[in-house]
């Protein structure tokens, strides 16, 4: 089990898919969470100004998390279905506002209409996915709308493969390494250079 770390459901428990996803650390998450409020206290913005995409979202733990803290909408976008189940039960046993599922994989949003431009993005893909796969990912994000330009993104990857899997048009880089995990931060330009 996994547990949400701060906010209205703080200490609550989430459920786990049993196979097919590989759940980001407490550890890693509360780091991860530790920066981001960091960075938004810097920008006099707080986590009630943020809207979050969470793609493979696996159990959710990563939107629920940003939930949790203020962030409304957020979007949990996942296509394997027992990782989608779960993430239904949780939204459902969490109970908090303006967290929406998406049953779908990530690429499909390229050729759906855009909710809204999120502000904060997580990716947490399978680990076999190469880092140039996700980069062109990201970048059609923006273009389609899911992704809002200057919107915060963060990548989980394994430490072993030291390829950006961000666009390189993009600023603000930095990298976090946390054992076997990496946690890859930019922050989203307008990938046609306009």
């Amino acid at each position: 089990m996994t547990r949400i770390i701060a906010g209205q459901a703080k200490g609550r428990r989430l459920l786990v898919p049993t196979t097919g996803t590989r759940p980001t650390s407490d550890r890693v998450r509360e780091s991860l969470f530790n920066t981001l409020t960091s960075e938004f206290m810097a920008d006099d913005r707080d986590w009630s100004s943020i809207s979050a995409l969470d793609l493979y979202a696996g159990s959710g733990a990563l939107g629920i998390e940003a939930a949790s803290r203020g962030a409304q909408p957020v979007v949990l976008v996942e296509k394997a279905r027992p990782a989608a189940e779960a993430i239904r039960k949780n939204i459902e046993l969490i109970g908090l506002p303006g967290v929406q599922l998406i049953s779908t994989g990530v690429a499909d949003l390229l050729n759906r209409t855009a909710s809204s431009s999120f502000t904060l993005v997580f990716a947490d893909p399978p680990y076999d996915v190469p880092a140039t796969s996700i980069n062109a990912l990201l970048g059609g994000l923006v273009q389609a709308g899911w992704i809002a330009v200057d919107a915060r993104v963060v990548v989980e990857r394994p430490s072993s493969d030291s390829a950006s899997p961000l666009p390189s048009t993009w600023i603000d880089f930095s990298q976090r390494r946390y054992g076997d995990t990496t946690l890859w931060y930019g922050r989203a330009t307008n990938t046609t250079g306009e």
